[in-house]
């Protein structure tokens, strides 16, 4: 019979292998004969944090500590298993034990900087990782999850040099290709972000965040043409959707075309985003006769905002810990009828729960500026002023439109008052954008300088989170310049906290820019809210109409421009009309609170409408 000392070699040996029942088996065997063998129980307690049951790796683990409380591995197993128990302060303090009995733990300082960087305490984070690679260099994780905390810092620079450091150390990184290219995204040098995304999928064909970057990278330039970006997004569907395809779809519950129908909203933004401004205002008017309404909320740090919406839900459902294939299950479960997708292929999407069918009628909406290219997916809300005539032709989903727009607006309550034109006062007119650097484009930046030219004295204001970091600040200033403006012209702003705060940097505006051909959504009504009127350029895909659909419903057509000439035109002529422009300031706030754009109850009726038509179709096609 094998000693103890050679049973547990045996026992590791298949551990390491994958080899988990066997392993297990032998460690019992171990237990058996001593039960205070602490290998024995850290092991056993690790194989019970690999299949996820915390607790029982938890009370091994109490048992253990009993026997050797001086034992770091001990302490970083408790630390684990507390974690995963959601217990954060107590695993937060095993971790600190496990790090005082062993200074160069690296394991236990990694995943204590995780913690804090959960809890989004990222100063914390930054210093434990920094600690981590002082002890062993070629960690190529900590360089990665330090990179993801320095950019949830707004340290674009430092972030990227993280994400390059660790590229030295693993040039095959999928992970940290892709988050290269989210923080070169930001700074809006999307060109050099793309290549990593597909070198990303390429290095990781099933890396899903990658693939969807592409997709979403597709939005952001005018040159793509409609067919490649279909095609595109087809592709998605054929290597990820149908592969999940179920043998049977969800079916009705019932046939009747009247009863109230269970309503499905899934989002990883049901938080302080931009999408809750725009499903606040449908969740609090639906009419509960007509409609049920489940939340199906993939949210890692709910806040404020995402107890705000709960309290409008008539059920919640926090999936942000489950499979896809548990999802699925649950939406199943819940008997719901029409699952709407609020994300696309924005970062935290569960497409992939939507390919497995889980409701009968399956709709997207809001989230992405474009087809989803799913299959599995039957309707997307729009109006046709976003996807005029032709549109459909590019999406896999068949488009539902609404009669007023296919936006609805809850202005923020802490909203500033209206101010003064700016220009009243300094006679010089401030031009602006609070768009992700990404929409200010190469093509942007050309288009910009040339109403810059044409307006002497004008300034431009652009505010982002990227500007708090000076390498941001320069290229922006390079990019203008060798269009022949000065950076004293330009005033590059980072983001400020505080909703109220930020609203009120619009008293520095006196015309909004909206990029194309990705415009903007929240920004242009924010600005509008705040009596900055926006003009925009209305492109030939949805992502370029959004500012033409939101001004056409406020009857501001005369601030649509059709062609970039038309656009430098009318900034010209808009900016040389102070009192005009003043006019417009002192109206917009009261123009946007009487439209349907600021009517929830409205939109919900249209809204409950087209899900209705839906319901209808389903069952008239089943019927026949």
């Amino acid at each position: 019979m094998a000693t103890i000392p050679e049973a547990f070699a045996a026992a590791l040996a298949h551990h390491e292998a994958g080899r988990l029942p066997a392993a297990e088996a032998i460690y019992r065997q171990i237990l058996g004969a001593d039960p205070d063998h602490v290998g024995a129980l850290i092991m056993l307690a690790a194989i019970g944090h690999q299949t996820g049951h915390a607790q029982a790796a938890l009370d091994l683990l109490d048992r253990a500590l009993a026997v050797d409380p001086a034992q770091p591995a001990v302490h970083y197993g408790r630390a684990l298993a507390l974690q995963g128990l959601g217990r954060a302060a107590e695993a937060e303090a095993a971790y600190r034990r496990a790090i005082a009995l062993k200074p160069d733990y690296v394991e236990a300082l990694h995943n204590l900087a995780a913690l804090h960087q959960g809890q989004g305490r990222y100063a914390a984070a930054i210093a434990a990782y920094g600690r981590v690679l002082a002890i062993r260099p070629d960690f190529v994780d900590a360089y990665n999850n330090l990179g993801v905390a320095l950019r949830d810092e707004s340290r674009y620079a430092d972030a990227a040099a993280s994400f390059r450091q660790g590229l030295r150390v693993a040039p095959d990184h999928a992970e940290l290709h892709n988050n290269l290219a989210v923080v070169l995204k930001a700074q809006g040098r999307l060109d050099e972000a793309v290549p990593l995304y597909e070198r990303a999928l390429a290095l990781k064909p099933d890396y899903l965040g990658a693939h969807d970057n592409i997709l979403m990278s597709l939005n952001y330039r005018a040159g793509h043409a409609d067919e490649a970006v279909f095609s595109a997004h087809r592709d998605w569907d054929r290597r990820h959707g149908a592969p999940r395809a179920p043998a049977e779809p969800a079916a009705p519950r019932d046939f009747d075309p009247e009863r109230r129908l269970r309503i499905g909203y899934v989002s990883p933004d049901l938080r302080q985003h931009s999408v809750a401004f725009f499903i606040e205002p449908l969740l609090a008017a639906h009419d509960r006769q007509a409609v049920e309404i489940f939340c199906y909320a993939n949210v890692a740090k709910p806040d404020e905002t995402t107890r705000r919406l709960q309290a409008l839900a008539d059920h919640w459902r926090p999936v942000d810990r489950l499979g896809e294939a548990a999802i699925a299950d649950l939406v199943r479960a819940d008997g719901i009828d029409i699952l709407v997708d609020l994300a696309g292929h924005s970062s935290g999407n569960l497409l992939t729960v939507f390919a497995r069918k889980p409701a009968p009628v399956q709709v997207t909406w809001l989230g992405y500026p474009n087809t989803t290219g799913l299959a599995a997916i039957d309707y997307r809300l729009t109006d046709t002023i976003a996807d005029p005539p032709g549109a459909e032709r590019w999406h896999s989903e068949t488009l539902e439109f609404l009669p007023h727009g296919f936006l609805c607006y809850r202005p923020p309550a802490d909203a500033p008052a209206v101010g003064p034109l700016p220009a009243s006062a300094t006679g010089v007119v401030t031009f602006g954008s609070f768009n992700n650097l990404a929409k200010v484009t190469p093509q942007v930046v050309e288009v910009w300088a040339a109403i810059l030219r044409g307006v002497p004295h004008a300034r431009l204001l652009l505010k982002a989170g990227a500007f708090a970091d000076a390498e941001a600040r320069r290229y922006f200033e390079d990019r203008f310049g060798a269009c022949g403006i000065a950076p004293d012209r330009l005033d590059l702003a980072p983001q400020i906290p505080g909703m109220a705060e930020h609203l009120a940097q619009y008293h520095r505006l006196d015309l909004a820019l909206d990029p194309f051909p990705y415009n903007g959504t929240t920004t242009s009504c924010e600005a509008l809210w705040m009596g900055v009127p926006v003009l925009t350029l209305a492109g030939r895909r949805h992502a370029g109409r959004v500012g033409a659909s939101l001004l056409t419903g406020l009857g501001l057509e005369a601030f649509i421009a059709a062609d970039e000439d038309a656009y430098v035109a009318a900034a010209t002529r808009l900016a040389g009309d102070l009192p005009g422009l003043a006019a417009w300031r002192a109206g917009l706030r009261a123009r946007l609170a009487r439209a349907p754009l600021c009517d929830g109850a409205g939109f919900a009726r249209q809204v409950e409408a087209a899900y209705r038509r839906c319901w209808r179709r389903l069952l008239d096609e089943q019927r026949a």
